[in-house]
């Protein structure tokens, strides 16, 4: 009998793929056991297609990258980041012989978890439910739990891992500890390459809104990684590349004068751009919505359907059915779209015009 077309690319797997790489037939497997009936695709293929085909994928691109409710149409939103992490990445696996479809399936799922309003939906959201919330979390239940109508996607093990472990904050991108990366090295490319995607956009982005001037950026920066956003990316990925292949211990490598350069251009991102006082103006207005609406339906019943649906006050509840329904209203707004929460917001909140006949 003839192999499968999806037998004959686990073969060429074997055969291509860098010894550090994770194999599609030697993945830990599902959350949920589920019959491999797919002859076509590997695994990781498929959870990169369930990704790509699901409801919280398609709402990413109305959900803000930084600048909120952008009026020009070339800002970044949600979806076009995960679209260039994604694009670096896959550069970054072809080139170090990884698995190619676990590094896309990871990269376009990371940011599922993402509220409205980015991480101003993100502090207020942790700030209201009791137990507190994290944008990678929130991805990992939703491809859990919350997708499929609460069946999840059920995705393999290493893609769930390279989801809720992609998240840096302001600590080190390439940490010592190897608790804090993912297990596989195609989750820790998608790691590196969620910032230098989301420092080189957002500075674009910056420019393109006249916050700041290329000029702006220290020359010694500059000098190590260009004048424009492409030059940028690429003195990134080359630096990534060619340290890792130099190396070729089972772990990814900048350079010393890359790492310090990268976390330079962050930093002055947070100085320059995220905490500027047009953006904070807009992050607070944001914070207003996200705690009203959440006040609001913990005392109310959730819309169905359209926004204009009316709202009922809801009946008291015990002490656990209390915890359920601040874990229901969370899960609600961090799925909401900007334009659903503001449609929504104007809806509850402010005075319509009236007459009488």
């Amino acid at each position: 009998m003839s192999k499968s077309i999806r037998q004959q690319l686990e073969e060429q797997e074997r055969k291509v793929l860098s010894a550090h790489a994770c194999l599609s037939c030697e993945s830990r497997g599902r959350l949920r056991e589920e019959p491999d009936f797919c002859d076509l695709r590997t695994v990781f293929q498929r959870d990169r297609d369930r990704i790509i085909h699901s409801k919280t994928f398609r709402r990413l691109k109305h959900k803000t990258q930084v600048f909120l409710a952008p009026a020009g149409d070339h800002y970044r939103t949600r979806l076009t980041h995960v679209l260039e992490v994604a694009q670096i990445a896959r550069t970054i696996a072809v080139c170090l012989r990884l698995n190619e479809y676990l590094t896309e399936a990871i990269a376009l799922g990371h940011d599922l978890g993402h509220t409205p309003f980015g991480h101003a939906g993100e502090f207020s959201l942790n700030q209201l439910h009791p137990g507190g919330f994290k944008h990678y979390r929130q991805s990992l239940r939703i491809v859990d739990f919350l997708e499929n109508h609460g069946r999840g996607l059920n995705l393999t093990w290493e893609v769930r891992n390279g989801i809720v472990k992609h998240s840096k904050g302001y600590r080190d991108i390439l940490p010592d500890d190897s608790v804090e990366l993912p297990a596989t090295l195609e989750g820790q490319v998608v790691r590196v390459a969620d910032i230098m995607a989301y420092v080189n956009h957002d500075m674009d982005d910056a420019l393109r809104a006249g916050m700041i001037r290329e000029s702006d950026l220290p020359a010694h920066l500059r000098a190590v990684v260009g004048d424009n956003s492409s030059l940028r990316i690429d003195a990134m990925v080359r630096d990534l590349v060619f340290n890792t292949l130099r190396q070729d211990d089972g772990r990814l490598h900048l350079s010393g004068l890359m790492t310090e350069t990268i976390t330079e251009l962050r930093a002055f991102l947070y100085d320059h751009v995220y905490r500027n006082w047009r953006v904070h103006a807009e992050f607070e207005k944001a914070q207003r919505v996200i705690r009203d609406l959440y006040g609001f339906f913990l005392e109310h019943e959730f819309p169905d359907g359209s926004v204009s649906t009316c709202v009922r006050r809801r009946p008291v509840s015990s002490g656990e059915e209390e915890k359920k329904r601040h874990r229901r209203v969370c899960d609600f707004i961090a799925g909401m779209t900007d334009r659903y929460a503001l449609d929504l917001y104007e809806l509850i909140f402010i005075p319509k015009p009236w007459s009488v006949l």
